[in-house]
């Protein structure tokens, strides 16, 4: 096959460009060149996506498949599917679970309500989970029945630019008392970038289109699991202190970023990790243990690579500071008098 791939050269881009070749595709990748290297065997053109004149240099091009990792804003993604519906046939869009209406307090499934946003919005139209069921029907405007619109959970892995298990990974590295969130016992359905690429190009392959909810299998892994094996990973004598998710909120740490993949099981949030995906275990979705996922991170990080995290999500990590005052305060409760 012949597969080109807006952006391909951080996390899943990048892992579905390194599966392609894998099985000796033809990959072509169309970025700015502005953050990550180009994986070694790809044909590159350089170009932004936001400038029509670029755009249309893709027309000279023939694909049998497009693979869009790197669409946020519906207006951008509609200018790209209109243009590269002349010259190739399939377009898999990588959106985001967040289109749905009501995660993360319900679970979810292919048949649950997604954000009302028009395919030709702006960045200023909507919020991430808004505009990113708006990039979804853009496509479909173009592509219809051709069009794949992968719905992803939390993906981890080697080159992740979000930064999240890299983040864990270095703090628990640290060492000393670290400040665990919620309980160990969270079933969460974390899912490697790189078996996401093996499925994404799988179906590239048969030709299919619709939308897919892709999420890790309920318990890949604990949340007490994934920061234990952080620890033998990194060889760390760290220290988990749990504190529950109530006291959390009280001392105002913000779910998902200052804790990264952390999420309250409270009315608001208490579905996170209740994303249905039974249409990709059909279709053949695989998962590989996340120890080896943390293990692969890990030697990437100590080979000095760092995360480049996204400029339209927040910024990550917990203060030291805070951390710290945290944990003090947890272990004072019930001896003040």
């Amino acid at each position: 096959m012949r597969i080109l791939v807006l952006g391909g050269t951080a996390f899943l881009g990048r892992a579905i460009v390194a599966e392609a070749l894998g099985r000796d595709h033809h990959v072509t990748t169309f970025n700015r060149g502005r953050r990550f290297s180009d994986v070694p065997g790809v044909e590159v053109i350089r170009g932004d996506r936001t400038e029509r004149a670029d755009l249309d240099r893709l027309r000279a091009g023939r694909w049998d498949a497009v693979v869009d990792t790197s669409g946020y804003v519906p207006r951008v993604v509609g200018q790209a599917a209109a243009v590269l519906r002349e010259v190739a046939p399939v377009y898999a869009f990588a959106s985001s679970a967040s289109v749905y209406v009501d995660r993360p307090r319900l679970p979810v499934d292919e048949s649950s309500r997604v954000f009302d946003c028009a395919p030709d919005a702006g960045p200023d139209d909507g919020d991430y989970g808004t505009l990113k069921a708006g990039c979804e029907r853009a496509v479909v405007e173009h592509y219809g029945d051709a069009a794949l619109l992968l719905r992803l959970g939390v993906i981890v892995g080697p080159y992740e630019d979000v930064g999240r298990l890299p983040w864990w990974l270095a703090r628990i590295a640290r060492g000393g008392d670290v400040l665990s969130p919620g309980s160990p016992d969270v079933r969460m359905q974390l899912v490697d970038a790189r078996d996401v690429a093996r499925f994404t190009v799988d179906l590239l392959e048969r030709g299919q289109g619709g939308a897919l909810n892709v999420a890790g299998p309920a318990g890949n892994p604990t949340f007490g699991t994934l920061l234990s094996d952080c620890m033998k990973v990194t060889e760390s004598d760290a220290r988990l202190v749990w504190v529950d998710d109530d006291f959390l909120l009280s001392h105002d740490v913000k779910p998902w970023s200052e804790l990264p993949i952390w999420a309250p099981m409270n009315a608001e949030c208490g579905a996170a990790w209740q994303m249905r995906g039974p249409r990709a275990a059909e279709l053949g979705l695989r998962f590989r243990p996340m120890s080896e996922t943390l293990a692969d991170t890990w030697a990437l990080m100590r080979t000095g690579w760092k995360p480049w995290p996204r400029p339209e999500l927040p910024e990550l990590g917990i203060d030291d500071g805070k951390e710290q005052r945290i944990l003090a305060a947890w272990r004072a409760r019930g001896t003040s008098t």
